[in-house]
């Protein structure tokens, strides 16, 4: 027979008192144990008593302050041991823990009992508030959204407005209409929401105007009473609206080509942009000419209200350094400090850095610990290297062997190497298309062609060539939206700004595309600097991916994931980590 706990949450179990729902055995108040012996015991024990001698022993841990203590031990209790009453009991406790201590996974694993047992309303309830903004912590912002709503939906709280906002305004196109199919009145009103803000285009007001539309078709909607603070933040930028950007690009030197790629996408996305912006300005200004002070004197004079450039990153260093610059501006590159010190000072570019973080970041959710690396001989594979491993290292991650491979040799010894320093669960690759072509069959060479592959978007030249590409077959690999449109939004119809890639695809070349988008882009950040210095935490979806400004004004990507399948890039689908959307009848 088994022992049943005696000191569980007091404040679930008097709840479940006052519910008539507590279980046996836990009417009495059994003073506390120790729960240093309480753990001892669960060793020897059968796991059903073991897992409640640790739920116990979370418990007393929890109750005494002890809150990184209960957690571990929580974490680590075997659930479906548990009589079905005391599992509630444990999800509670977990999910409060998690939250308290900013561990969202903790959350999501207690979040698993929803589609499990039958609980209380209010439990239930409260449960799927904690998961929910878990889930927006790991930014899995469509489950998030539809876990929120889903709590609103039968509590019509204002107070989770912002975090469902927070949510619903990081959703990609494809997230918002995944979420449209059956979606109750509530969902719909803020689906309606999201679309029109998204719609204004950074027009603060047409936004307002839009919006006060939307309150007076939706009154009764939570949204509409009380509108999400960061929506009315942005009054404060009526009347500030950019008319006028100057751009600093070189004209000569090593970088005039670069500098072209992206006039040329800035220029041709300002054409198709005349009508949505009002005709905003455009000076381009030689910055191979002069010095910098000059430049922004010049833009000045001229009216410029905000800056593109510079794009040498020297000039960016230098830029930096400074405790300000004249103009608002947007860099092109990221400068050699640790950090930006200058206030209105941006940065953006198409850093293989950010790449390499966020590989890290996927592989490491997908469950893989122990990688091994295999990048350039060169400057460059050393930084991104060395990217890869810092955010790798910092999620507690275990490097195997890194390789730095000459790209100008065959991938073959390099490819063994990788393996020679213990058997890795996934490989870091960093390389051009034609070396990455030859790591996976040289890894099918070495017995090791289930070795997981995760790359950066130099293996792709942003065109299907599925019988070159056919030996990249089950590789991941990250890339900017206007590349793999399939996979990042699903579809040409979807992607950010339609009409200028229509354009630009034509006759780019794709080695200069990723520039063309990256001057698109820097258009449409330049015309959101006022926002962005307001709401430092404002996303912009474009051409070149999700783009969020850091702490220090440099702007991060977040970029959607495709594996190689036949030769071509399709999507990695991705699944919820929990059925948010359930149908009303099913029990809480």
């Amino acid at each position: 027979m088994l022992k049943m706990p005696r000191g569980l949450l007091a404040i679930v179990l008097l709840a479940l008192l006052m519910a008539g729902c507590a279980p046996p055995g836990l009417v009495e108040r059994v003073p506390d144990d120790d729960p240093g012996y309480l753990l001892e015991q669960a060793e020897q024990q059968a796991p059903e008593q073991a897992a409640l001698s640790r739920l116990e022993a979370a418990d007393i841990l929890a109750r005494r302050g002890q809150r990184t203590q209960a957690l571990e031990v929580a974490r680590e209790i075997d659930d479906t041991r548990l009589p079905a009453d005391y599992r509630l009991h444990w999800a509670m406790l977990l999910s409060e823990l998690g939250e308290e201590l900013e561990e969202p996974w903790a959350v999501v694993q207690a979040g698993q009992l929803l589609d499990e047992i039958e609980m209380p309303r209010d439990a239930g309830l409260i449960l799927r508030e904690r998961v929910g903004r878990a889930l927006a912590q790991i930014d899995e912002h469509r489950a998030a959204a539809e876990m929120l709503m889903y709590v609103q939906a039968r509590t019509d709280r204002e107070t989770l407005n912002d975090s469902i906002w927070a949510s619903l305004s990081r959703l990609e196109a494809s997230g918002l209409a995944s979420l449209r199919e059956g979606a109750d009145e509530l969902t719909q009103g803020w689906l309606e929401l999201a679309s029109l803000v998204r719609e204004s285009d950074g027009d603060i007001e047409r936004l307002f105007t839009r919006l006060e539309s939307w309150r007076e078709r939706n009154p009764q909607h939570p949204a509409a009473r009380s509108v999400p603070a960061e929506l009315l933040a942005l009054r404060e930028l009526r009347g500030k609206e950019v008319r006028h950007i100057a751009v600093f690009l070189p004209t000569g030197g090593p970088l005039a080509s670069v500098a072209e790629s992206i006039r040329t996408g800035i220029r041709i996305h300002h054409l198709h942009s005349v009508e949505r912006n009002g005709g905003v300005r455009l000076t381009f200004l030689d910055s191979s000419q002069g010095n910098l002070d000059a430049l922004y004197s010049e833009a000045r004079n001229l009216g410029a209200q905000v800056v593109i450039g510079p794009l040498d990153k020297n000039k960016v260093s230098e830029l930096e350094a400074r405790d300000s610059v004249p103009l608002p501006t947007l860099a092109l590159n990221y400068g050699e400090g640790a950090t930006n010190r200058a206030e209105g000072l941006f940065q953006y570019g198409l850093s293989a850095e950010d790449e390499a973080r966020q590989v890290a970041r996927r592989a490491r959710e997908d469950g893989h610990r122990r990688s091994a690396l295999l990048v350039p001989n060169n400057e460059w594979g050393a930084r991104v290297g060395r990217a890869f491993e810092d955010e790798w290292r910092n999620r507690d991650g275990v490097i195997t062997n890194a390789v730095a491979y000459d790209p100008r040799g065959s991938a073959t010894e390099s490819t063994r190497r990788v393996l020679a320093g213990g058997r890795p669960d996934m490989l870091f690759l960093l390389a051009l298309p034609s070396y990455a072509r030859q790591v996976p069959p040289t890894l099918d060479y070495y017995d090791a062609a289930d070795l997981p592959i995760y790359a950066t978007s130099h293996l792709y030249e942003g065109r299907p060539q599925p019988l070159l590409d056919h030996d990249l077959d089950e590789v991941n690999f990250v890339d900017i939206p206007w590349q793999i449109p399939d996979a990042a939004v699903g579809g040409v119809e979807a992607l950010p700004y339609l009409a200028s890639f229509q354009e630009l695809q034509q006759d780019a070349d794709p080695s200069t595309f990723r520039l063309m988008a990256m001057g698109v882009d820097a258009y449409e950040l330049a015309r959101r600097l006022p926002q962005f210095q307001l709401l430092p935490e404002s996303e912009m979806f474009g051409a070149t991916g999700l783009l969020a400004s850091g702490r220090d004004g440099r702007i991060e990507r977040r970029l959607p994931w495709a594996r190689f399948e036949r030769g071509v890039p399709r999507p990695i689908l991705t699944f919820d980590i929990l059925d948010a959307g359930q149908d009303d009848d099913r029990p809480l």
